[in-house]
């Protein structure tokens, strides 16, 4: 089963994710469980709480097919101590939060070293704001996501993410988001099929397939190589549709969600279509 849909807002309460992400055919999504730009929230209430839930069951959602993303402002490897601590604990409560909608898995960005710390350094910090954040909680997967590079941020090779796996005291609780844009910005090419598969066969040595939690279905304005997160439609970057082909005839890729992040929203519902099309063909 292909779980496809798009990162939808949840203005108005979390339940409205749900009821946004039928709106475009979608039987997955991702959404924030509070503004990504602030720090601070208030806790969810019970009412709220039960609001999800109750979406949730009427619209046939199970945990495995929403992947809800962390805060833009946290960075578990920061090098100061102060300003980490902020993050980690914001990471905890983001967590607890997924655990209170009773949803498994949290999409982050893994942190960035600001080039005032060794990059091995800066891995270990972001695996011990893991660790703590699993002791914290039950059940929930804290999910890396493959980024494009940009600035000191860590995460852009496969090699970096299993290193901060590996630094892990428990490595059998984090799985792994590969975005398609930040891959390919980050310097894998995955726009022929020999590509592709090569890029995937890297990814299984490294991490391994079973690690996979969710996927970022984005074409890329930006350019291979150029480490610069910039997403496009499918179809209208760099990457073209061919990607997205294969990988929705490559079995590995069912039963996790697979989001699009693309940067029109009036486009998703078509998007989606096409990629359960190509999914029969």
């Amino acid at each position: 089963m292909h779980y496809i849909g798009a990162h939808v807002s949840a203005a108005g309460g979390v339940h409205n994710a749900v009821e946004n992400a039928v709106a475009i055919g979608a039987n997955a999504f991702a959404l924030f469980t509070k503004n990504q730009k602030q720090w601070q929230a208030p806790p969810l209430s019970e009412e709220q709480i039960a609001l999800f839930k109750e979406a949730m069951e009427r619209h046939n959602f199970k945990a495995h097919q929403v992947l809800p993303h962390d805060s833009y402002l946290i960075n578990l490897g920061n090098p100061d101590p102060v300003k980490r601590e902020v993050s980690v604990n914001a990471f905890i409560l983001e967590m607890q939060r997924v655990q209170q909608l009773g949803l498994d898995r949290l999409n982050f960005h893994p942190g960035a070293h600001l080039k005032l710390i060794d990059p091995d350094e800066c891995m270990l910090l972001i695996s011990k704001g893991i660790d703590a954040a699993i002791e914290a909680t039950e059940g929930v997967y804290p999910v890396i996501e493959t980024t494009a590079g940009q600035g000191s941020a860590l995460g852009r090779t496969f090699e970096e993410i299993a290193q901060i796996i590996e630094h892990s005291k428990h490595p059998e609780m984090i799985g792994v988001c590969l975005d398609t844009c930040h891959i390919f910005a980050a310097g894998y090419d995955i726009r022929s099929v020999e590509g592709f598969n090569a890029v995937m066969d890297q990814f299984e040595k490294l991490i391994g397939f079973d690690r996979l939690m969710g996927v970022h279905l984005n074409d890329a304005k930006s350019e291979h190589g150029s480490r610069v997160d910039r997403h496009a439609p499918l179809g209208e970057g760099n990457l073209g549709l061919l990607p997205f082909q294969i990988m929705m005839r490559d079995p590995r890729f069912e039963n996790v969600p697979l989001i699009l992040e693309t940067n029109d929203p009036d486009l998703w519902s078509q998007e989606i279509q096409l990629l359960r099309n190509f999914a029969e063909d």
